[in-house]
């Protein structure tokens, strides 16, 4: 009896690692799929940004919508509903935010694109103290002024070699992610996947008005359609998943491993080498954004340790006789 019992805690205690394990996972192989975009569009052959982006958007939403038929079948219209206004203009920023993903990675170097892009979440956390007078660390205001300094330089190198546009384009990402989250805010009790998908729409639809013809050679077309479904749809969704088994940090720590790799499959690739000031300030972004997220760690896991605390403590005074 009691060597089963011992059986079944071990398992128990197993249990948390095995879904922390998997979020890891979730969150690297996310940000495997989420990296090949810099080698798929430098392999497009004649198609522009906006019959990739109409196409991408498109199939997009089709695989989210399939994930959230999977998970929620007869209930799936009810998902869309319970997003509310707030996942409307979610969906519009972060249909925005998708059109400068293209456009940054078609108009400046993958690495510039990617770390500035890897970026946001100190972005996110400059917005909230900014402007919504949240808390914020020493350690946090310096990562992100030290980022800043790393992002100065890659624009340095950008008005040299005159794809400054691209590195706009990229901040436009940065901008729509920090809206989007402070969009959602509110609804953290709810689904926010389907405003997500909706967000495909919202690309394909402007794409769309600006692409002209849709005709592209299969080549492109294969392209376009692997960027919506695999590359984007199935690189989000695990993120999205990997969010429920851990923390928001470690999720935005892991998923460096996006802007760590992207410029690794141009530069074998195509041979899209970084220049040395985009290798300074991607190496400067990186160690910024990864410093704070392991600060956040600490800070989150020290938090629960402490709330863990206090729950036994009260447990332990309503147990006395």
């Amino acid at each position: 009896m009691n060597s089963a019992g011992s059986g079944h805690e071990a398992d128990g205690a197993r249990l948390p690692e095995r879904r922390y394990a998997l979020g890891v996972g979730l969150v690297v192989v996310g940000g495997l799929f989420l990296s090949t975009s810099g080698i798929l569009l430098r392999n497009i052959e004649a198609a522009s940004g906006w019959q990739i982006l109409f196409y991408r958007g498109f199939t997009f939403s089709l695989t989210l919508f399939l994930l959230l038929w999977l998970r929620y079948r007869g209930g799936v219209i009810g998902a869309f509903r319970a997003v509310g206004r707030p996942g409307l203009w979610a969906a519009l920023v972060l249909g925005l935010g998708s059109i400068c993903y293209v456009f940054a990675i078609l108009t400046t170097t993958v690495a510039n694109a990617v770390f500035i892009i890897g970026a946001a979440p100190l972005a996110t956390a400059f917005v909230g103290w900014l402007v919504l007078g949240e808390r914020t660390s020493i350690f946090g205001i310096i990562a992100m002024l030290v980022s800043l300094a790393g992002i100065g330089l890659m624009f340095a190198d950008g008005l040299l070699e005159g794809r400054w546009l691209g590195n706009v384009a990229a901040l436009g990402v940065v901008a729509s992610f920090v809206a989007f989250l402070l969009i959602i805010r509110g609804k953290r009790g709810t689904d926010m996947l389907p405003a997500t998908c909706l967000a495909g729409l919202v690309m394909g639809g402007i794409a769309g008005l600006f692409a002209g013809t849709l005709l592209l050679s299969t080549r492109d077309l294969a392209i376009a359609v692997a960027m919506g479904c695999f590359q984007f749809g199935i690189g989000f969704w695990c993120f999205t998943v990997a969010a429920r088994y851990i923390m928001a940090s470690e999720v935005a720590l892991f998923s460096l491993t996006e802007s760590i790799l992207a410029p690794v499959w141009v530069w074998i690739g195509v041979g899209e080498k970084p220049s040395l000031l985009t290798l300074t300030g991607s190496v400067i972004v990186l160690l910024s954004v990864s410093a704070y997220c392991l600060h956040g760690i600490r800070q989150e896991k020290a938090l629960r340790a402490q709330l863990g605390r206090a729950r036994g403590t009260v447990a332990g005074m309503n147990d006395r006789p």
